[in-house]
């Protein structure tokens, strides 16, 4: 731990892999949920 700029990049990257996760996770909610609203209470199932 002599470094602290390792630790400082460590935990960046850290946290901008959560980030994209998080964002990657409400993307994907947020279009199942126009799907669903859009497509799905209108009958059109196939």
């Amino acid at each position: 731990m002599m470094n602290g700029m390792d630790g400082m990049s460590t935990m960046m990257t850290g946290m901008g892999l959560i980030w994209l996760l998080v964002v990657v996770v409400l993307v994907l909610s947020a279009a199942a949920l126009v799907k669903y609203l859009f497509f799905g209470s209108k009958g059109g199932q196939r």
